[in-house]
């Protein structure tokens, strides 16, 4: 009888007994509110995370819903980041709550100095949907990366969260799908990759992990087009970006003038192209020495595709896709010995160019909270301007991807703490009172990261003593623009420069760069366009302004259509086809009938005058 009554009471018991686990990934919010998706440190982090940009005002809440098996206690655990705790060890200014059916709960964000779990509550929570949001309190950049609700008490979550254990908790669906040609990254490089190959009648693929097309020339970042297009040995290249390259100068400007529509009706018109906006890279296969798969991941509900393809092309800027894959690449500045560049430092190092957060303020009469976190701005050393473009560069002396947030977020700093100062402090405040943040990118513009490195790597020599090359294609007309730390910022801020400077070594005329620069020596179906190509340091502040980006791209879709006509592989175009290319190169893959508008931000030839006899 006994034992009966025992079995009995373990049976009403056992409800209450059951532990019920739920991760949800922030990212996953049904509404994001004033919240932001914040996918550019994936590839560190594993995951997106929901970023609070309101530059000083508290942005409306993220929410959504959770179906919750069993009414009772939850405890809900954060996982997030006090991002100002590298400069400053006091609190920090990120501070959000997370409520429950209209309860709020501890304060998060504000403590810690590297990701992790932090109790935001203990909550009544019923049976049935139950209503979650993350309530920002600042407005100044506080970030929710995932919540873990459960109703075992002490139940932290693991400190590094592993791919294994967000999908046991939050399992993903896959879906196969296969083209001629995939390309990953849908900056302008990319666009014009994809939709050259698609006008040669391939399938192809474009992939951005962003919802927005173009890059660094979109409204997100907002750095305008640069270099001639429409020169050199083949002058129809450069056409196509006429066809959706804004007609508007400047950066920092407001976000109409980057024409963010112009750019997807463009890519909206090609019957060939299938567009997978936001959806990240995150795994490649392989087989032997090629790519065979790549693997995306949505950036909202974490599902994958995955692609495959017997041509792909890296698109991305940071070099990812051929990362992931093997592929060499350089990073960092190069010796003067090594390529005989007189351009280069005497020993190789690993300076970079540096990324930008850019930002412009607007009429409007408006306080702006005290923000000092480490920056330590006074009249001496602040900077006495209304906006900040391309100058405002930080983290030239770190690595650009494995440190891409802190960097990120030092320039985020430098902004709100300068512009504190102006407002609340500076002698000069009467100049501010009638002026408030209109825009802040949380979107950093990068400049330099990895390099991957092609059959021919691309030299100053090639371009100032104008080396021919039987496969010469696109042409680089920009100066060769080496940025560096801004002497009178370093002198301030010493290792810790927020603005850059630059000397400009324009070049004498076009210089037509080898197809040899654009695809992987030892992945072989792998082609590159944009910032990633083979080059050198130095021989990369002419070839990564846009426009000359543009027709590289051009001429990779060019190249992916000669080696699906003939069953061959990037190297066999240089090696078999060269002809067929220079006569796509000639024709080009835009439309005739578009006027050029790309006659803004372009440089003039130095003239070279000819040696007396």
């Amino acid at each position: 009888m006994k034992r009966f009554f025992f079995l009995l009471l373990l049976c009403v018991l056992a409800p209450c007994m059951t532990a019920h686990r739920i991760l949800l990934e922030a990212e996953a919010f049904s509404s994001k509110g004033g919240w932001q998706i914040d996918q550019q440190f994936m590839d560190v982090m594993g995951s997106p995370y929901l970023i609070a940009h309101g530059m000083g005002h508290p942005v409306a809440d993220a929410e959504t819903a959770i179906n919750v098996q069993q009414a009772g206690s939850y405890y809900i655990y954060v996982r997030t980041y006090n991002w100002t705790s590298p400069w400053y060890e006091g609190e920090g200014p990120g501070k959000f709550a997370v409520c429950v059916n209209g309860k709020q709960g501890h304060t998060v964000g504000t403590t810690g100095t590297a990701w992790n779990w932090t109790l935001a509550g203990k909550y009544k929570m019923k049976e049935g949907y139950n209503k979650i949001s993350l309530c920002d309190l600042t407005g100044f950049d506080g970030r929710c990366d995932a919540l873990y609700i459960t109703n075992e008490e002490n139940e932290i979550p693991p400190l590094q969260i592993s791919e294994e254990w967000r999908r046991q908790l939050n399992p993903v669906r896959s879906e196969c799908r296969h083209f001629d040609f995939i390309v990953i990254g849908g900056g302008i490089g990319g666009m014009c990759a994809a939709v050259s190959a698609a006008r040669l009648g391939l399938k192809v693929a474009l992939v951005n992990d962003r919802p927005v097309w173009g890059g660094n020339n979109s409204s997100e970042i907002r750095v305008h087009l640069g270099g001639h297009v429409k020169i050199g040995r083949y002058p129809r290249l450069g056409q196509m970006l006429c066809e959706f390259g804004p007609s508007h100068k400047g950066n920092a400007q407001p976000a109409a003038n980057y024409e963010d529509g112009k750019k997807d009706s463009f890519l909206l018109a090609e019957k060939n192209l299938t567009l997978l906006p936001n959806y990240r890279a995150v795994r490649v296969e392989k087989q032997g020495d090629r790519i065979s798969e790549v693997i995306i991941r949505h950036v909202e509900d974490g599902n994958q595709l995955i692609l495959s393809a017997p041509l792909f092309a890296d698109c991305t800027g940071d070099a990812a896709i051929g990362w992931l894959a093997g592929a060499d690449f350089c990073m960092g500045r190069e010796g003067k010995a090594e390529f005989n560049e007189s351009f280069a430092p005497d020993v190789a190092d690993t300076l970079v160019m540096g990324a930008s957060v850019q930002w412009y303020s607007m009429e409007g009469k408006e306080k702006f909270p005290e923000f000092d976190y480490g920056m330590g701005f006074n009249d001496t050393n602040c900077e006495q301007v209304t906006m900040g473009e391309w100058t405002w560069e930080t983290g030239m002396n770190k690595n650009q991807i494995l440190q891409a947030e802190q960097i990120r977020d030092y320039g985020l700093m430098a902004v709100y703490a300068n512009w504190s100062w102006l407002k609340n402090h500076s002698s000069n405040r009467a100049r501010y009172v009638s002026r408030k943040l209109g825009w802040v990118a949380y979107l950093a513009g990068k400049r330099e990261s990895r390099r991957l490195m092609g059959d021919y790597i691309l030299k100053e020599d090639d371009i100032l003593k104008n080396v021919f090359h039987e496969d010469a294609s696109f042409a680089t007309t920009w100066s060769i623009d080496l940025h560096f730390p801004d002497s009178a910022n370093h002198v301030s801020f010493p290792g810790r420069e927020f603005k850059s400077s630059t000397i400009h070594r324009r070049l004498s005329g076009p210089y037509d760069v080898p197809y040899r620069c654009l695809y992987s020596r030892n992945v072989n179906n792998l082609f590159m366009a944009g910032r990633n190509i083979s080059v050198t340091h130095v021989a990369l502040g002419t070839t990564r302004v846009m426009r000359t980006i543009a027709m590289m791209g051009e001429v990779v879709g060019m190249a992916a259509s000669l080696c699906h006509q003939h069953d061959a592989l990037p190297r066999d175009v240089y090696q078999k086809y060269l002809l067929e290319l220079k006569a796509l190169m000639q024709k080009g893959t835009g439309r005739a009938d578009v006027p050029n508008n790309q006659n803004y931000n372009r440089q003039s030839f130095v003239k070279v005058s000819k040696a007396k006899r």
